[in-house]
């Protein structure tokens, strides 16, 4: 699947998002942990970006790290989230972001399973579970 640039002004996003979508996909905010509808979800699906759709995460890489938001090993495919430095909050972080749309995911550290070793932590609230789908 080809990634199509989803780009959309400020006032576009505030209008179709909720509020908390808002701060945490568009002004890289962060939910509390334990607090997210996904984190401790175990249905069969793909879990998608909730700003433009396109599939990011398989349930089948899913795991429970103990961080209190959704964890998954490895994306469906990599081109369709993108890295870069976070040194926000004094912290040095990997963020993750949707190679579409540029909605912040979440971050990633490299303290998972194998079999890469990677843990995308991402916020609840830019995810959306699709069940029909696997």
């Amino acid at each position: 699947m080809t990634n199509r640039r989803v780009e959309k002004s400020e006032t576009q996003w505030r209008q179709e998002l909720s509020p908390e979508q808002f701060y945490i996909c568009r002004e890289c905010g962060t939910e509390r942990a334990f607090s997210g509808k996904y984190y401790d979800c175990d249905q069969d699906g793909i879990y998608q970006c909730s700003c433009c759709g396109v599939p990011l995460f398989s349930s089948e890489a899913k795991y429970d790290s103990g961080s209190g938001w959704p964890s998954f090993y490895a994306p469906i495919d990599e081109n369709h989230v993108r890295t870069r430095h976070d040194t926000s909050h004094g912290m040095r972080r990997t963020e993750v972001l949707c190679n579409t749309c540029d909605a912040h995911l979440g971050h990633v550290f490299p303290d998972g399973p194998e079999p890469t070793g990677l843990r995308f932590c991402i916020n609840s609230v830019a995810l959306k579970l699709d069940t029909t789908r696997n």
